[in-house]
């Protein structure tokens, strides 16, 4: 207020009231805006796209609140601070749901053909994506509109194309026919990491193929029967003297009635079932390596849908797993199944329909990883100025493991809605053609039908979403490497692993410094979430009940780095009280403020214990805030603030400020006035990451220049306002109050009724401190006649407390319970010798004491003298209520 002015904090909290029409304020204002200022000292951040596929979730709220506390502080602490929106087109996710809805009109894609159908995706693109930009300003999201991307947006499909092209070109990327995991449901390839893997009850066929001479058989046996049909041979190991005698000769496949040869291959386990394994080279990883070794043919028995093709006879037309059932009772009638054996198996089911996955021969499109993975795992042995950090960092053996044991990766993708393969095959020759642009001659060209796996785009995410491959685009050369990456474990194979070999590939350096993992939202139970078990929970709605500022501080202050978060209604209800706290402080420090201006701040006067140990605590407050935000650590940065917040400044600070604030000394109003618009400021700048909205309210009642919280600085401590010996007074003298309180509670005396106090201190130092601050024993004790000495006369019967520096009586003759009293201090004493022993087994150790810091070392020397001088007192207490 660079004016005086009324206070505009309504008497109750309402956040919805708060954060109406905000988050439009910061956005006309460019609050959010990268300056790409050279002056400034970069910091990026990319969103993790969410998939334009439906509405936020819990675990979104989660992940881009902890981007946000972190661009909001950096933008604070005066970096250009560039944090990036965009949305992901999701392929087979989005291109599923238009599907489904298509099929509500009675309808398909076929019926539309694939540039009508793609009309649709973006439709259904804009209706979504309208969504998400809302639930980001419901959320406070400080985002850089301006520059906004979209992973099928031109500049990232001009990306996509040159690092397509530019693999090729390498050899890394190759089209070959290969074994993949196919999705019958959904009609496309998937990659490895895209196959969830179940325990399923299943069974082991056991099957005898007769000899094509007649004499004899050899025992295979399958866990997929209807697959039998495109067998093309029987394996055995070549050292297996069973089979010595076979090897070469044919068995008659049944049912189907080839003959198909047996041959040798080290692949086989002799001590597995017969040691003789059916080989089925269109329909297995395994058998297609071994078909390759032995030339054998490769004879796909399925249709892309899961039913049976032409190749599987009588059975053709039929789902594979009617088709399994059937197979099965023929082999039973023919004689040749002799035997079903229970079996659980681990079965791949598609991470997007949920069916079971079909290994499957197709001609597809891969990235050869090795080379790209050596590369990525190389960076992560250089310095630590070119090494991606993962937080926590355990996650990088995760990371590491993972890359070491690549496979190539499946890149095409059956689908209309994605990144079209830029690839042509020529009419008439078959030719093949790659490049960014299409052939000359397009009439004579066919471009390849099928897309790019999202991943392949997203991968490019960090650099595509600031204009590579224009490396001198001003924004690449500005923002790029990026700083931090936040996301879920949960996707560190998919994204992450990615996006580094990318960047380590493309521009020859980390794609971000530092990647912040954390884990899965659960329910209160903790278990996942999920809409079979119907407890996932909209994050718009706990914001629509409690404010966004509240959901973003459960989220923010919940976990640690790394660990799974349980989402819990009445947390989530605590931190609004924690709000209306602030709210209600604030609104008391504002009333008493008479419209105190900026300009008339003024440190400088006489400041009480009060006034010197607030500030003190402010200054700590402030240190360990800012050091464990720096680390990503926000549980423990968040416990920093609520203590100071709730217990220092609302409970003790504010309430001792009423006594200069009521009073008739004109300097010691202005001082408190001014001390209560300092740490209010500070502390709403440090809160402001964590709950925007409360916070630019209060902050704009308070006496600012800054135009908005948003851009306001960062604070620093003052060491030249702290006062570590007036903080020491001040914690004795709330000691004090306490122990009084505590003892009026436990005789049942209301703070109402004036009671006797005497303090004995340890000595004039401790008598003198006192004695200049007996106004606030005064206040808060309620004291009918307050004593304080180094000796003093100690009543008969009395409540008694031990402090720091000093001993209490309360002479309640009447009231108080002598056999309770010592039955108290019995269990005070106790609590005390397992005190000092705890301290004295410590300094004891060796180990602790040599490689501790001497500062902690010296805490707990402090500690054990503290814990002494209270016990001895105790001792002496109840020796003499037992006299």
């Amino acid at each position: 207020m660079s004016e005086q002015q009324e206070v505009n904090l309504p008497p109750k909290y309402d956040p919805t009231a708060v954060e109406k029409g905000r988050y439009n304020t910061w956005v006309e204002g460019k609050y959010f805006e990268a300056e790409r200022n050279t002056d400034k000292e970069p910091f990026t951040i990319v969103i993790p796209p969410p998939n334009v596929t439906g509405k936020l979730h819990i675990g979104h709220a989660w992940d881009t609140t902890l981007q946000d506390i972190i661009t909001r502080i950096k933008r604070m602490q005066g970096y250009d601070v560039l944090y990036l929106p965009g949305m992901d087109h999701a392929g087979i996710a989005t291109q599923s749901k238009v599907e489904a809805k298509l099929r509500e009109e009675g309808i398909s894609r076929y019926d539309l053909g694939r540039e009508k159908f793609l009309d649709k995706a973006w439709d259904w693109k804009e209706e979504y994506a309208g969504f998400i930009r809302e639930q980001w300003a419901k959320l406070g999201l400080g985002l850089d509109y301006s520059r906004e991307r979209f992973t099928l947006d031109e500049g990232l499909s001009e990306a996509v194309k040159e690092v397509f092209v530019t693999l090729y070109e390498k050899g890394l990327i190759y089209r070959g026919e290969y074994i993949i995991n196919w999705d019958p449901a959904t009609k496309t390839a998937l990659s490895d990491i895209e196959v969830i893997y179940k325990d399923v009850q299943g069974h082991f066929y056991h099957m005898k193929y007769p000899l094509a001479d007649g004499s004899g058989h050899i025992e295979v046996a399958t866990t997929r029967p209807e697959t039998m049909l495109g067998d093309t041979a029987v394996a055995v190991h070549p050292d297996d003297e069973r089979y010595q005698d076979l090897i070469g000769k044919k068995v008659k496949l049944p049912i189907v009635g080839r003959e198909i040869e047996i041959v040798a291959d080290d692949y086989v386990d002799m001590e597995f079932g017969s040691g003789a394994v059916k080989i089925t080279p269109a329909h297995d990883p395994n058998d297609f390596e071994i078909g390759n070794r032995h030339n054998l043919e490769r004879v796909l028995v399925m249709n892309e849908d899961g039913t049976m093709n032409e190749n599987a006879g009588k059975y053709q037309g039929m789902d594979r797993f009617a088709c399994r059932k059937q197979i099965v009772k023929d082999l039973q009638d023919q004689g040749v199944l002799f035997n079903i054996e229970e079996h659980m198996h681990s079965v791949g089911h598609s991470e997007r329909s949920d069916a079971v996955v079909e290994p499957y021969l197709s001609t597809q499109w891969f990235v050869d990883m090795q080379p790209l993975a050596d590369a990525a795992i190389e960076l992560q042995k250089a310095s630590d100025d070119k090494k991606v950090h993962f937080v926590p960092d355990r996650f990088e053996k995760t990371y590491l493991r993972w890359m070491e044991n690549i496979r190539d990766w499946c890149i095409s993708r059956q689908l209309w809605w994605g990144h079209r393969i830029p690839a042509w095959y020529h009419k008439e020759t078959g030719e093949m053609y790659v490049g960014k642009e299409a052939p000359a001659d397009i009439e004579n060209w066919e471009q390849d039908q099928d897309v790019l796996d999202t991943w392949f785009s997203s991968a490019l995410w960090p650099f595509s979403t600031l204009n590579w491959p224009n490396t001198e685009d001003e924004d690449f050369k500005h923002f790029f490497p990026t700083n931090v990456l936040v996301t879920g474990y949960d996707i560190i194979f998919f994204w992450v692993s990615r996006m580094i070999f990318q960047s380590v590939e493309f521009n020859d350096q980390r794609p971000f410094k530092d990647v912040l993992i954390h884990g899965l939202v659960r329910d209160a139970e903790g278990r996942k979430m999920s809409k079979s078990l119907g407890n996932g929970v909209d994050p718009m709605e706990v914001i629509d009940k409690y404010g966004a500022d509240s959901l973003r501080y459960f989220l923010a202050t919940g976990s640690s780095p790394g660990q799974d978060l349980r989402f819990q209604w009445e947390k989530v209800e605590s931190t609004w009280n924690f709000v209306n706290k602030i709210w209600n402080a604030s609104r008391f420090a504002l009333m008493n403020m008479d419209g105190l201006r900026y300009e008339e701040i003024d440190l400088t006067g006489k400041k009480s214990v009060a006034d010197e140990w607030i500030l003190t605590r402010l200054n700590e407050t402030i240190e360990q805030v800012t050091r464990h935000v720096d680390k990503y650590d926000f549980g423990e940065a968040g416990r920093y603030l609520y203590n100071f917040i709730w217990d220092d400044f609302c409970d003790w600070y504010i309430e001792m400020a009423k006594l200069p604030l009521y009073g008739e000394d004109e300097q010691a109003k202005l001082t408190t006035r001014s001390i209560l618009a300092y740490v209010l400021d500070h502390t709403m700048r440090m809160l402001h990451p964590f709950m925007p909205f409360v916070t630019e309210e209060i902050w704009q009642q308070l006496p600012h220049k800054d135009e908005s919280i948003v851009r306001a600085a960062w604070p620093t401590a003052d060491n030249q306002l702290s006062n570590e010996a007036s903080s020491e007074v001040m914690k004795q003298l709330v000691a004090i109050i306490r122990s009084v309180r505590n003892i009026r509670a436990e005789v049942d005396t209301p703070m109402s009724k004036e009671i006797p106090i005497i303090v004995q201190a340890n000595d004039e130092a401790v008598k003198k401190q006192l004695e200049i601050n007996r106004v606030y024993i005064d206040r808060f004790c309620n004291p009918s006649e307050l004593t304080i000495d180094t000796n003093v006369a100690v009543p008969d019967k009395a409540m008694s407390a031990v402090v720091t520096g000093a001993e209490l009586f309360l002479p309640l003759e009447g009231l108080i319970d002598i056999d309770k009293e010592l039955t108290r201090l019995q269990g005070e004493l106790d609590k005390l010798n397992k005190e000092v022993d705890r301290v004295d087994k410590k300094l004891a150790n060796e180990g602790f004491v040599s490689k501790a810091p001497a500062h902690v070392v010296e805490a707990e020397k402090e500690k054990q003298k503290d814990y002494m001088e209270k016990r001895e007192k105790v001792q002496a207490r109840i020796e003499e209520l037992q006299k």
